[in-house]
């Protein structure tokens, strides 16, 4: 489970493409794609620009009009579905 002091690794695997704001990943082993709205592609860009939740965190707390504890539970979850699609790791920093 994945905290705001979660580092995270991009599986080499996963490919990602932004489409009219939207965003796709691709997960090459599976063959799987997932679509991730606006606010995930953002999420997306931040983990992999950070390699950290916290930061990416902080990021979002300035972009977006929304309370602290709403965000990091969202975003912890959000990470959360992305590691067990294997998209991503998770480590403690």
């Amino acid at each position: 489970m994945s905290t705001l002091h979660s580092a995270v690794q991009i599986s080499q695997d996963v490919l990602f493409r932004e489409l009219d704001g939207e965003a796709v990943l691709l997960h090459l082993d599976t063959g799987k794609y997932f679509g991730l709205d606006a606010v995930g592609a953002r999420m997306w860009a931040l983990l992999a620009q950070h390699g950290a939740l916290e930061p990416a965190y902080r990021s979002l707390l300035a972009e977006y009009e929304v309370a602290p504890d709403v965000l990091e539970r969202d975003f912890t979850a959000f990470v959360d579905r992305l590691a067990a699609q294997q998209l991503l790791a998770v480590r403690d920093a």
